[in-house]
């Protein structure tokens, strides 16, 4: 059975503050990564999956703006940052604000990875040749983006295995 973890909204721009959620890690079948514990049945570590606003996409003031920035600034500070995992429609350029969170991330040496949205719109040829320009553009090796449509359900299951291994990396 697939799980949802927040409804998606038909109109881009909706997320306008930063909303966290929490997951037990067992609910991602990572469990307390196989050690061995003296207490029957421990308890899943938990995780928080963080959804920040689309600021440069986002139908906000400038104002409004700005406090993105600075939300999203002070998200890739924490310590305990894990990753990122960056939505992008495949089939946009990047924006100049999608520019600077580039060199935002890249200057945190933050974990990154580009999901990018909407593949399904695309033929597969030129969803191949975007994906490429996408990743040279974002500054990203190739692992470091992936092709997914909830439409069709392509990379979603690869996106499942990244996050995955981001979350294990940081339990670990």
């Amino acid at each position: 059975m697939e799980r949802k973890i927040a409804r998606v909204s038909a109109t881009p721009g909706k997320t306008t503050m930063l909303n966290v959620f929490e997951i037990g890690m067992g609910d991602w079948g990572l469990g307390t990564g196989g050690s061995q514990s003296p207490i029957p049945n421990p308890p899943s570590p938990t995780v928080y999956l963080l959804d920040l606003p689309g600021y440069g996409y986002a139908r906000a003031s400038h104002t409004d703006r700005q406090g993105f920035r600075v939300l999203v600034e002070g998200t890739l500070a924490r310590p305990r940052l894990a990753g990122v995992i960056w939505l992008l429609d495949i089939r946009h350029n990047l924006s100049k604000d999608d520019r600077e969170i580039r060199d935002l991330l890249s200057g945190t040496g933050v974990r990154t990875l580009a999901a990018l949205t909407k593949g399904d719109k695309l033929p597969r040829g030129t969803g191949r040749k975007r994906e490429a320009e996408l990743a040279a553009e974002l500054e990203l090796d190739d692992d470091q983006v992936l092709v997914t449509s909830a439409k069709t359900g392509t990379g979603i299951a690869d996106l499942r295995e990244a996050l995955q291994a981001l979350i294990g990396k940081a339990a670990g």
